[in-house]
């Protein structure tokens, strides 16, 4: 079992995905947060099992080696550290998955499987061989690691950090790419007791004994993605306006400015949309129906500093005349 850890939109879930794609076994994503414990209303942990179960068309044997993603793992961390408060949704599930980690015979009832393929009985899934993956954001544990490495003392004559220095800055809005690459030196060292302390419970940590960080998305990564992916955001864009008989422009300044303007929101990339749909919002009600044959976006434009620039085609009638003159 791994637990991996990193910010939104950094590619956990696709990761998982390429793996199970590359090794050709059944894999199934579960969202933690609709998970409950037993006897309250939500998703008993058994469901998971089904779910790998209808991934895998009913195969016990390949269910039984297949891949489980529990995404938003540390939404089902402890709500409260008092006895008395009974958390369903939290605590009670961590629990209820303690078995599943270490290893057994789950029994699947048949009201969580629609097909009638199966024989009447309840199924046995043996989950041994089950690769668990738990993933979240885990946000906040940056902190918990650094107040645990960092060691403040007081006085005049005690040492200052220089990376407590860069991360303790509010005022200078422009070091957020220096502050993402310092908190995840920080999350390279997360051990069990910074699991423990987020909320998640001793027994879920000691079964899974991989804890894996993913590097945060810099601005050449982000550029990447816009850019290279054969279905990418940007293409995807430039075909909208194709349609229309308009050519879409980016200048390098500009998709580095919106690289930049993702790192500063802190939503990875799945920010890049929202981003360039807030940029073209204007143009893509403007060019239907118009002269319009080409729209040039940079820095300024980005930065909101600037309007697009259009080009029209009676402009280029006129330049190709006067070529020919």
């Amino acid at each position: 079992a791994v637990v991996s850890t990193q910010s939104t939109g950094t590619g956990k879930t696709l990761l998982a995905q390429s793996l199970a794609h590359c090794l050709q076994v059944p894999m199934t994503i579960c969202d933690c947060t609709s998970l409950t414990q037993a006897g309250y209303v939500g998703e008993d942990v058994e469901s998971i099992i089904a779910k790998l179960l209808i991934a895998s068309d009913f195969n016990i044997d390949k269910c039984q080696r297949g891949i489980i993603f529990l995404d938003e793992v540390d939404k089902i961390s402890m709500r409260s550290k008092e006895a008395h408060v009974r958390d369903v949704s939290g605590e009670g599930v961590q629990q209820a998955l303690l078995k599943l980690l270490e290893g057994t015979l789950v029994t699947i009832p048949e009201r969580l499987i629609p097909s009638r393929k199966l024989r009447t009985e309840p199924v046995q899934v043996d989950t041994t061989n089950i690769l668990f993956i738990a993933s979240g954001a885990f946000a906040g544990i940056e902190k918990i690691v650094r107040s645990r490495k960092v060691k403040k003392t007081l006085g005049f004559g005690s040492p200052v950090s220089g990376d407590v220095a860069v991360l303790d800055n509010k005022t200078d809005k422009d070091n957020f790419e220096k502050q993402l690459k310092i908190n995840d030196s920080f999350l390279q060292e997360i051990d069990a007791e910074d699991l423990v302390n987020y909320g998640i419970i001793p027994e879920f940590v000691g079964r899974m004994p991989l804890c894996v960080s993913l590097m945060s998305l810099d601005r050449e990564a982000l550029v990447t993605i816009l850019t290279q992916p054969k279905n990418s955001i940007l293409s995807q864009y430039k075909y909208l306006f194709a349609l229309d008989h308009c050519e879409l422009v980016f200048t390098d300044d500009a998709l580095n400015a919106i690289a930049e303007l993702a790192i500063k929101k802190r939503t990875g990339a799945r920010g890049l949309r929202s981003i360039l749909e807030n940029i073209l919002m204007g143009t893509m009600y403007e060019v239907p129906g118009s002269d319009i044959s080409e729209v040039a976006i940079t820095r300024e434009v980005v930065e909101e500093k600037a309007t697009p620039l259009y080009k029209h085609r009676l402009e280029e009638e006129i330049q190709a005349t006067a070529v020919k003159i």
